[in-house]
């Protein structure tokens, strides 16, 4: 999907969105030097444009009771699509480990992301839990028992020196 243009104005709304993306439109006009009605047409032809994907409350996980993270390379097994056990030789092909595995991923609550990787490991994900408890039972009762999960490695965080949500507009 190809970029979209925006000049000097757009960058310097995106900016102050993701600094702070309570501010009412009026906030962000003041600070573009812009009127609130083309500020917000500029802001408008952002969202719909997709640059602007949501807008969120961003929590801190040790204050929610989320004190450990971790990082869990995951391999998948290789094989590709398969045939239903017992059908046919044109029976539809039913879906890869990796499909398996993507489905299974968005209801796991203590996996906030999950990216696709090239290299040695097939999926990153990253893990908020309790504690180490909690990430035991959540690696031996959920992870390790999906049936796509041939390997994983986890390393965890020690201490935080950067997390920002914020892009860099070059």
């Amino acid at each position: 999907m190809a970029a979209i243009d925006f000049d000097k104005t757009d960058r310097k709304i995106l900016a102050i969105l993701q600094e702070d993306g309570r501010l009412t439109n009026q906030e962000v006009a003041e600070r573009v030097n812009l009127s609130p009605s083309p500020c917000l047409r500029r802001i408008k032809r952002l969202e719909e444009a997709g640059v602007i994907r949501q807008y969120v409350a961003l929590l801190a996980p040790e204050k929610i009771g989320l004190g450990l993270l971790a990082y869990v390379n995951v391999r998948l097994e290789k094989h590709g699509a398969s045939q239903p056990s017992g059908s046919r030789p044109n029976t539809p092909i039913t879906h890869s480990p990796r499909d398996d595995f993507s489905a299974s991923v968005t209801h796991w609550p203590e996996v906030v992301a999950c990216y696709a990787m090239t290299g040695e490991m097939d999926y990153l994900l990253r893990v908020h839990v309790e504690d180490m408890t909690h990430f035991s039972r959540f690696m031996m009762e959920t992870l390790l028992r999906h049936p796509a999960v041939l390997d994983v490695k986890s390393s965890f965080a020690l201490q935080r020196l950067k997390d920002t949500t914020a892009l860099p507009l070059l």
